[in-house]
């Protein structure tokens, strides 16, 4: 079973159907003792970083998710889920992270040509590193696979913790993970096939 953190934000019923295309069982639940029973856990997430966070910590989440990631459960953020991972956020002032992945959220338009857009939608390949094997994770894929993102701000994390990035102007982290802990700031649920198979292979890790 495949626990989605219900916390008041996130695609969570479209996730939901995503892993029920690929035949696994997901469930939508607030339930720390659900939470904590499952197999594998995902953290959602849309919307402003001081939000979420508060948001989980007022519902006492925060604690059940780091104690999922001490139990070695496979733990996967997704969009701001990912940056939630992390130690801290620069979104509109500095707020705590879960501090599960090193590194600090940061605005993306600093990064950017400046006449790209912000907020960055649309759809990158994905870049893995030449320097070490790819992650589990995309197992299933191949370099130069597309998927969909939509976020103002990037995980300025360090280089062992980086497991993917994407072209927007510079290369900018696309996924990070530590132990059991992974992050991907785009939307596998939004990204076709190649989503698809990022899911099924999260599914498959012990």
């Amino acid at each position: 079973m495949i626990a989605i953190v219900d916390y008041g934000v996130g695609n969570l019923f479209s996730l939901q159907s995503s892993f029920a295309a690929i035949g696994a069982e997901a469930c939508v639940t607030g339930d720390a003792e659900k939470i904590l029973a499952a197999d594998r856990v995902v953290l959602p997430g849309v919307g402003a970083f001081g939000d979420a966070a508060a948001l989980l910590k007022s519902t006492g989440l925060d604690e059940t998710v780091r104690e999922a990631a001490r139990a070695g459960k496979p733990l996967l953020g997704i969009c701001l889920g990912m940056q939630l991972l992390l130690e801290q956020s620069l979104e509109y002032g500095t707020h705590a992270g879960l501090g599960l992945v090193p590194g600090t959220v940061r605005p993306i338009r600093p990064m950017i040509p400046a006449e790209y857009k912000v907020p960055h939608i649309g759809w990158n390949a994905l870049c893995f590193s030449e320097d070490k094997p790819v992650h589990p994770l995309f197992s299933r894929i191949r370099p130069g696979d597309c998927v969909y993102f939509v976020h103002s701000y990037y995980a300025d994390s360090p280089d062992e913790a980086i497991i993917a990035r994407a072209e927007y102007g510079p290369l900018l982290t696309a996924a990070v993970a530590r132990d059991n802990v992974m992050g991907v700031q785009f939307h596998p649920e939004k990204s076709g096939a190649v989503g698809l198979s990022i899911l099924r292979a999260f599914c498959e890790m012990e």
